[in-house]
């Protein structure tokens, strides 16, 4: 099997195997080289993704009807998915309703991000390097942090966060770091390397069993050209796992955004 477009067999001429690594992240520049814009084939696929989802919804939303068709109806349940199962069971139904739009915005955003690592042709996925994932975590630390703040006012939210009630005040020293570091440090960083170093593994899996089945099967002695459908049929289980992955993935990085914001909305702040 041909590796697909952005899949790099690595093999010398003396038929020794290299598998992936970390460049396959970075591929080189397409469009200004060298500049701010500098645009490769990963911001390409980005691109993309947006272009794609600003497309599907307006072929959805263009034609509503009372009785919706098939892909009305597909349309309204990945609508509603977020809002029903995530943001008003955590939140109740006022702030699910408030926060649900830009919930289903960055599930539908991280899922189309993901999904390109096994879509042929594009093959990584456009939140396998920091940037995408580091810019929704952001966003939903911005927006937790905002939540808080509005409903109770920053001095209080800020007071509540890092000076727990109930909590004896000698104890503030050892506490108010710890609280800081977990509400306003770990909860991001975990949230952008949980997203992040999925989509990298899974990359690297995929690339390592297709990349090894061309090698197996076009440089290998004779002896050895069975291995590879051995490795790909590990690489379609891989890319099953993968778009499981990629689903899963999405869902938990809406469902910490939102149990955030829902920590944020708590009566005890």
């Amino acid at each position: 099997m041909a590796p697909a477009i952005g899949v790099v067999v690595r093999a010398e001429d003396s038929g020794e195997f290299h598998g992936p690594s970390i460049e396959d992240f970075f591929p080189p520049a397409i469009f200004f080289e060298g500049t701010p814009f500098e645009i490769n084939r990963l911001t390409i696929i980005r691109f993309i993704v947006l272009a794609a989802i600003v497309l599907a919804f307006w072929l959805f939303a263009r034609n509503l009807k009372v009785v919706p068709g098939r892909w009305q109806s597909v349309g309204e349940m990945l609508l509603s998915f977020v809002r029903v199962n995530i943001a008003d069971d955590m939140l109740g139904k006022a702030d699910g309703k408030r926060f649900a739009p830009l919930l289903t915005t960055i599930f539908i955003m991280v899922l189309g991000m993901n999904l390109t690592g096994i879509i042929p042709g594009l093959n990584l996925a456009g939140t396998a390097t920091i940037g995408m994932p580091l810019l929704l975590t952001v966003i939903a630390y911005v927006v937790f942090i905002y939540a808080g703040v509005k409903k109770f006012g920053a001095g209080h939210y800020f007071k509540a966060a890092l000076f727990p009630a109930g909590v004896p005040k000698w104890l503030y020293p050892l506490m108010t770091p710890i609280e800081f570091l977990s509400t306003f440090v770990i909860r991001p960083v975990s949230l952008t390397l949980r997203l992040l170093m999925n989509m990298v593994v899974g990359h690297l899996l995929l690339v390592l069993c297709f990349s090894a089945t061309s090698f197996f099967l076009l440089e290998a002695p004779d002896l050895f050209k069975a291995l590879s459908g051995v490795t790909l049929l590990m690489g379609f289980v891989f890319t099953l796992f993968e778009i499981m992955v990629a689903v899963l993935q999405a869902y938990i990085f809406v469902l910490l955004t939102t149990a955030y914001i829902q920590l944020a909305l708590e009566d005890e702040h």
